[in-house]
């Protein structure tokens, strides 16, 4: 027996999903795109267009929504989404060199994502706790008063880009 992956309904089929669970709502269309993005990582054009056909919307007011919020992305973030606050608090404790240094090791500026989907690195200019910087997030974790160390460290903790060999003790201690 030879099974066909089709791969044409399944995006309906999760978009009609997610669409379905929030009862179609119109007021629901921000949370509807986060769990998008959640799914896919960043909004397809394609899922958008399905959102819109979904909930009986007009695509410009769905895309309006996707390019007004910075935190909708429509183009494909890494699996390890990477944040550095360069507010005036982090940037005062040396952000900027916590940027250089994941600039070095993942090989691509703020805004980009590494060619292997692995690593996004974005610049935010404010994370909210400022008494914590200069602050990274990773995939939504907070790791405060940064280093480059701590760099090391916690590319290590996400898949292994960081040049230090003692993080597998540090994470077994």
């Amino acid at each position: 027996m030879n099974l066909k992956v089709d791969t044409v309904t399944e995006p309906e089929e999760i978009i009609s999903d997610i669409v379905k669970g929030y009862q179609r709502r119109p007021n629901a269309l921000i949370m509807i795109l986060q769990d998008v993005q959640a799914h896919y990582r960043y909004l397809p054009v394609a899922a958008l267009d399905l959102v819109a056909a979904e909930m009986g919307l007009p695509r410009a007011q769905i895309y309006g929504v996707a390019t007004f919020y910075r935190s909708f992305s429509l183009k494909p973030k890494g699996r390890n989404h990477i944040c550095v606050c360069t507010g005036t608090a982090c940037h005062v404790r040396q952000a900027d060199v916590i940027v250089d240094k994941l600039q070095r090791d993942l090989a691509i500026n703020p805004g980009e994502t590494t060619p292997d989907m692995e690593y996004s690195l974005e610049t935010v200019n404010c994370l909210g706790a400022c008494a914590l910087g200069p602050l990274v997030t990773a995939n939504g974790v907070y790791y405060g008063n940064m280093t480059v160390a701590k760099v090391d460290k916690m590319l290590s903790q996400l898949g292994g880009k960081g040049t230090s060999d003692d993080s597998a003790t540090e994470q077994a201690a």
